[in-house]
C-alpha cells in the first residue's frame, strides 16, 4: 500500500504567509475595507473566496470578491521571484521520497502562484502531485482537498500524514481521518494547532527533518510519539 506524505505549501514549506497578510491587507484598503493585519493573518490557508467571507461576512457584496481576489494576486505576484522556501524544505521532502512516501502538495494557490511556489521549493523530483482547491467543490478546512490528494497519491488515509500550519490544514486532515502534523513557522500558536487536531507540533520543516524518526511519518499507525518540540 502506498505512503501518501500530504503538504501544505503557504507557511509550511516556503515563508509567505505574511507576504499574503501584507498583499490581502492592502486589497481590502484599496477596496474601503479596514481589516487588521492580525485577522487577516487568521485567515490565511482559506481559498480566496472562503477568506473574504471569514473577513467581511457572510452578507459582503460579493460582486467585490473578483476584483480583491485580482487586486491580492497582483500585489503578490511582485514577489514571485524571491519567494523564500524554509531551511531544509527541499530536503525534507526528498527524505520523505527516499524513504517511499509519495509527496502530494495540498494548497490554495492558482497555478501561477503555485509555478512560482515549487520553484522556490527547488524539490520538483520529490513531488509526486499537487492538490488545490480549483480540483473541489470545498476547500480547506473541508476535507475534499486531503481526499483528492489520497486519491492522487493511490494512498488510504491510515496510510497519510499531512503537514500543515494552519488551523485550517490540521481540521481538513482530522475531518478526512489523517493523521496532521503542525508547523509554527506560519505564525499559529502551538495551541491552536493541537486544539485542531495537530497529533505533533515542530517549529519548521528543518526540525521536522531532525526528528523524523521520532515522528508520525516514523509510525503511522502505531500511536508515535505526540511529543512536541520546543
Amino acid at each position: 500500500m502506498n505512503r501518501a506524505a500530504l503538504f501544505d505549501v503557504d507557511g509550511t514549506l516556503v515563508d509567505t504567509n505574511h507576504l499574503h497578510v501584507v498583499c490581502w491587507w492592502e486589497a481590502l484598503r484599496q477596496a474601503g475595507h479596514d481589516v487588521a493585519m492580525h485577522e487577516v493573518h487568521r485567515a490565511i490557508g482559506l481559498p480566496g473566496e472562503d477568506l473574504l467571507s471569514h473577513l467581511l461576512g457572510a452578507e459582503r457584496d460579493t460582486n467585490e470578491d473578483d476584483a480583491l481576489t485580482d487586486a491580492h494576486s497582483t500585489l503578490y505576484g511582485t514577489y514571485f521571484d524571491r519567494l523564500p522556501p524554509f531551511e531544509a524544505a527541499a530536503e525534507l521532502l526528498r527524505e520523505l521520497d527516499r524513504r517511499g512516501w509519495r509527496v502530494v502538495l495540498v494548497t490554495s494557490a492558482k497555478d501561477s502562484e503555485l509555478e512560482a511556489l515549487r520553484g522556490a521549493i527547488g524539490a520538483d523530483d520529490a513531488i509526486t502531485a499537487t492538490a488545490s482547491s480549483d480540483d473541489v467543490d470545498e476547500g480547506k478546512p473541508a476535507p475534499d482537498p486531503v481526499h483528492h490528494a489520497l486519491g492522487l497519491a493511490d494512498a488510504t488515509a491510515r496510510d497519510a500524514v499531512f503537514v500543515g500550519d494552519t488551523v485550517w490544514d490540521m481540521e481538513a486532515a482530522t475531518r478526512a481521518d489523517v493523521t496532521c502534523v503542525g508547523l509554527l513557522c506560519g505564525g499559529i500558536p502551538r495551541r491552536d494547532l493541537e486544539e485542531a487536531g495537530a497529533r505533533a507540533v515542530y517549529r519548521h520543516p528543518a526540525d521536522l527533518l531532525a526528528r523524523l524518526d521520532s515522528s508520525p511519518f516514523a509510525r503511522p499507525h502505531d500511536g508515535a510519539d505526540p511529543s512536541t518540540s520546543r
